[in-house]
């Protein structure tokens, strides 16, 4: 078994690899880059053959982050594709609310954590793991009499860190070759850990009870884990969560209950304007229907706003300022750093601004900190480690044992030295 990762071996995002055996291939994820300005084909990775060639059997991907699976849009509908069933039914509950037309995967394998199936001459088993992406897998790939582990997106700290504790309790044995993730590298000091879930839920019950009025809380609904500590540190302070049908919808779509859901006492569904408009437009009635039995109008956020907890998203400013109900109110930032100081939300910020509302940023990384990498490693045990999702990977050989770099485009066997 051969392995080539076309994107990936010295940046973070866009990731894509390639196994080989015996003529039958395989692709492990197909992302966007993270600083692509549009989706096109173009950023297809070059050197990879996708069309028209039955020796490809399929795209394997580990979770639904778009820098691991959004370059789907470019490949033939007939590919197989594999993932998680809940990663699945997310996807396609989101697409519509999304602009353009967002990639969907096609029907392929669905994922049961720890369950092989075989694709060709390949034996794969998916590995549940904790990360801010609900649903993500690890994933062993074996052909040969050899054994490929690709570490996906993981962490530690998150609502499945039990997870992680499982994996190096009991991992996989005799691994040849580890695809490791490193975005944590040159972010953290080797000996630090990135704030918990359990710590975001600390910090945030803090800044709530702090609120005398609406508390807008900006998290992307798709993090799972994050709704929860939302809705855990809202309960705790004696608020109620209000959500947006597109938040309803991908909730509802995990097929979870345990999970926070439109029709929960301390939940309420509030209809943004873009969104009656959708419903309109659309003839969602019948979904609307689905979340509506607690659903809240722009009086009630005036009335009730020191009692509620918006699961916010820019969207929302026209009606928030219709409904005059800012007074008192504080913005909780939790996402990556990165689009704040990019940009990407420099609207959200002139409308903070005008209305004088501070901000509180709580975030933690969706990935795991140099710490519990190297006790991933110890306990996996592989013959090399091979960087991949980081741009720092001449760090790795001073974290693990046994790394062999590979540059992108560069194939290299699994077993034994390139």
């Amino acid at each position: 078994m051969r392995v080539c990762i076309h994107r990936g071996s010295r940046q973070i995002g866009g990731s894509c690899v390639e196994v080989e055996h015996e003529g039958r291939r395989l692709l492990l994820d197909l992302g966007l880059p993270l600083d692509a300005p549009d989706n096109t084909p173009a950023l297809l990775p070059a050197g990879l053959a996708l069309a028209d060639d039955p020796a490809l059997l399929g795209i394997l991907i580990s979770h639904p982050h778009l820098d691991h699976y959004g370059l789907l849009a470019h490949v033939p509908p007939t590919l197989p594709v594999g993932m998680g069933a809940a990663a699945r039914r997310i996807l396609r509950a989101a697409a519509p609310f999304l602009p353009g037309e967002p990639p969907l995967p096609a029907p392929g394998w669905d994922y049961e954590s720890g369950r092989a199936f075989q694709i060709g001459p390949f034996t794969v088993t998916p590995y549940l793991v904790d990360h801010s992406a609900y649903d993500a897998y690890a994933l062993l790939i074996e052909a040969g009499g050899e054994r490929l582990f690709y570490s996906g997106d993981f962490r530690a700290h998150g609502r499945k860190a039990k997870l992680f504790e499982r994996m190096v309790a009991h991992p996989p044995k005799g691994i040849d070759a580890l695809l490791l993730e490193g975005s944590s590298l040159g972010r953290l000091a080797d000996d630090a850990r990135f704030p918990s879930e359990e710590d975001i839920e600390q910090a945030l019950v803090k800044e709530l009870r702090a609120t005398p009025g609406l508390a807008l809380v900006h998290t992307s609904a798709q993090n799972l884990d994050r709704v929860v500590t939302i809705f855990r540190a809202s309960r705790r302070t004696g608020r109620r969560l209000v959500i947006d049908l597109y938040a309803a919808a991908i909730l509802q779509a995990t097929g979870n209950p345990n999970l926070p859901q439109s029709h929960w006492s301390d939940v309420a569904l509030y209809v943004p304007h873009w969104q009656r408009v959708k419903i309109k437009n659309e003839g969602w009635f019948e979904q609307l229907a689905a979340h509506a039995s607690h659903r809240i109008y722009p009086e009630d956020l005036a009335q009730q706003a020191g009692r509620t907890t918006l699961l916010f998203r820019p969207l929302h400013q026209g009606d928030l300022d219709r409904a005059q109900c800012l007074t008192g109110a504080r913005y909780v930032y939790s996402q990556w750093e990165g689009y704040w100081e990019g940009g990407s939300y420099d609207g959200v910020r002139e409308w903070l601004a005008r209305h004088g509302i501070p901000r509180v940023a709580l975030h933690t990384s969706g990935h795991a900190s140099p710490v519990d990498l190297r006790r991933f490693v110890q306990a996996l045990a592989p013959g090399k480690v091979v960087p991949i999702h980081s741009f720092q990977p001449e760090r790795y050989p001073q974290l693990f044992p046994r790394v062999e770099p590979h540059a992108d485009g560069q194939w290299w066997p699994v077993k034994g030295p390139a």
